[in-house]
């Protein structure tokens, strides 16, 4: 601009003294004038190129700025990188350290183990014992019930019908179950002729057996009952193993000692009560032989395991 300046300044010059002026000396003045011209268009054009430059450095001031928020972002997730890493190096020496004392609390727990060997050896013998004492308990229980059922079904199979009486052999007990209908007289407890023609039979097996005890118990169907004798379905459950009981005691000599009365009222049906032949299956009556307990503890007894 100083350069435009003074152009300016010596043309305004050159006008007013033109005039007064030699032509040797306007000569030299446009000599002048061409070579500041000359200068003045190579001003501008450093100017243009300068401008370019400072262009290009904005932008790349702007490059730089951009770069050096993108490392500032990456530093910080480096960092948070670096410190969860020194957190889990903290968590791997505590619990290599926790390892450690586990090895040692191992050591001298394989330590007592090593010492107590002996005695560990010997409480298995003595298990082992007494799992060959179950067993043999268990078969002789077996062999037991399984002579006592077939002995039943040999005496109750002439002149009974196999859907009033069922013999099985249950776990440790053998039961019969007998049809209501030949038992009872319907809807009460009376028994009928027939009932003690098969309750002498069952007697006689009862008494050959002295070591045995018998259970009897009543069920019935879920049909409601109440009359003069009679108070519910509780009632007449226990009614008809109580009539049974007598019989047994009273007329074949059975030991009272040996029998329990029981009733089950219509619980623990063994078929749904939704038609008439399921309610005379849950009406029935059920004799279970079983060992007295006094007996059967003394199949566990120690001194009776296998040497």
């Amino acid at each position: 601009m100083r350069t435009i300046s003074k152009l300016t300044l010596l043309i305004v010059m050159i006008a007013s003294m033109s005039s007064c002026v030699s032509k040797k000396k306007f000569k030299n003045l446009q000599e002048q004038y061409g070579t500041m011209q000359s200068e003045l268009d190579k001003c501008q054009e450093a100017e243009i190129v300068y401008a370019k430059r400072l262009d290009a450095c904005e932008r790349e001031r702007e490059g730089i700025k951009t770069s050096l928020a993108s490392a500032n972002t990456s530093l910080t997730l480096r960092q948070e990188q670096l410190d969860d890493m020194r957190a889990q190096l903290a968590d791997m020496k505590q619990l290599r350290d926790k390892q450690v004392s586990q090895v040692g609390d191992l050591t001298v727990l394989s330590q007592k183990a090593n010492d107590n060997i002996g005695e560990t050896l010997a409480q298995l013998e003595t298990k082992e014992k007494y799992v060959r004492l179950l067993q043999a308990a268990k078969t002789k229980a077996d062999s037991i019930n399984l002579a006592l059922a077939v002995n039943l079904k040999t005496v109750l199979k002439d002149g009974i019908e196999d859907s009033d009486v069922e013999v099985k052999v249950d776990k440790t007990v053998v039961f019969i179950n007998l049809s209501d209908k030949m038992l009872y007289q319907a809807g009460s407890s009376n028994l009928t002729p027939r009932s003690k023609e098969v309750l002498g039979k069952i007697a006689k097996i009862i008494e050959s057996r002295p070591n045995l005890e018998v259970m009897v118990e009543g069920y019935t169907d879920t049909d409601p009952i109440r009359n003069s004798c009679i108070e519910d379905n509780w009632d007449l459950s226990v009614k008809r193993a109580t009539s049974v009981v007598r019989v047994l005691q009273k007329e074949y000599g059975v030991d009272p000692n040996k029998l329990i009365a029981a009733g089950r009222g219509e619980y623990n049906a063994l078929a749904p009560n939704d038609t008439p032949a399921n309610k005379s299956i849950n009406r029935r009556t059920r004799i279970i032989i079983l060992p007295k307990l006094g007996e059967f503890y003394d199949l566990l007894n120690p001194d009776m395991a296998p040497k």
